[in-house]
């Protein structure tokens, strides 16, 4: 047994052709991420602590879809939302329809320890983060020049989009191709595990670009998009739907739970039975396995676990461009 961690930034149909310019800031700030975790870790911080902390991180910067980066409503506007849980305990907080608030993890977090509830949204959350002194910006802040193009690309192609931009860019040719590849993806999460065994999850997003007012994906879901328990924890993203219709977080521990699968016989046979292009997770044991899993052709991610071995990698392959660290 020993601490593991491990990080998304995302799942969907990432390009190969995915530029440099592009594909560098997600790298690095996954690289820069996981070593902040690595380092509350080590610093024995628990890992309810750890996976808040990374996750605002994500949350901060603009290449992900979530806090900052978050992708546009239909109406032009933002509503992000999040969720963490504590393992051992089940104890966990969720919040959606978020507009002004720049760490929606954090929120969750106060859901979980301030309220006698899980799940807080739209107006009623928002006057909570206010109550709670939380930092606030106008929502104009998370309205961004690129995604306000990504939003004019869907509305152009009728489409609620999850991934990049090609598909829209080959009904709009009107688009300058060098687009390609200039957006967010899915969603951001962190899974931890300490050296006794404790475990926590923490996810957040912006959701869908297009997607309609008041629409809730599988991020603040607990036992969709994110569940942890005292096997293991997990970390979704993907397509909302489909993941919330899997109830991707819970089978991946009931499997482990009755059926007495590893982590990851328990996540390879949920990601491969869910419809294709649709799903990934990041996920750790109570034991400190990681897995990293999904069916689209790529997910943003990193991990680390205590004997020293960690991992940055896009696509499926070292041979498609991953990069694994020592």
């Amino acid at each position: 047994m020993g601490w593991a961690i491990a990080l998304h930034g995302g799942a969907g149909d990432i390009p190969l052709s995915l530029p440099p310019e592009r594909r560098l800031p997600r790298e690095e700030t996954l690289r820069r991420c996981l070593r902040i975790g690595v380092a509350a870790l080590k610093a024995n911080r628990p890992p309810l602590d750890v996976v808040e902390l990374v996750v605002r991180e994500l949350e901060n910067c603009p290449h992900f879809n979530a806090g900052r980066g978050s992708v546009l409503t239909t109406n032009a506007t933002v509503e992000m939302e999040a969720c963490i849980m504590d393992g051992n305990t089940k104890r966990c907080g969720a919040v959606s329809g978020l507009s002004t608030v720049v760490n929606a993890i954090s929120l969750a977090r106060l859901v979980m320890e301030k309220t006698p509830h899980i799940y807080l949204a739209f107006d009623g959350a928002e006057s909570f983060a206010r109550e709670q002194g939380v930092e606030t910006r106008d929502a104009s802040h998370f309205i961004t020049p690129e995604n306000i193009e990504r939003l004019t690309q869907a509305k152009a192609a009728n489409k609620v989009q999850i991934d990049y931009t090609q598909p829209v860019l080959e009904k709009t040719p009107q688009v300058s191709s060098s687009n390609i590849g200039d957006s967010q993806i899915g969603t951001v999460g962190c899974v931890a595990v300490d050296g006794n065994g404790n475990l926590a999850a923490a996810t957040s997003t912006g959701g869908l670009v297009n997607k309609m007012i008041g629409r809730i994906g599988d991020t603040p879901i607990v036992g969709a998009g994110t569940y942890a328990n005292y096997l293991c924890a997990i970390s979704a993203t993907g397509k909302g739907e489909a993941i919330i219709r899997a109830t991707v977080g819970r089978d991946v521990a009931a499997l482990m739970e009755y059926k007495g699968l590893s982590l990851k016989d328990a996540a390879d046979c949920v990601v491969e039975n869910s419809p294709k292009g649709t799903t990934g997770l990041v996920a750790v044991s109570v034991t400190g396995e990681v897995v990293m899993a999904f069916n689209t052709s790529g997910m943003f991610r990193a991990c680390a676990k205590e004997d020293g071995t960690s991992e940055i990698a896009i696509w499926d392959s070292v041979e498609n461009g991953d990069l694994l660290l020592p």
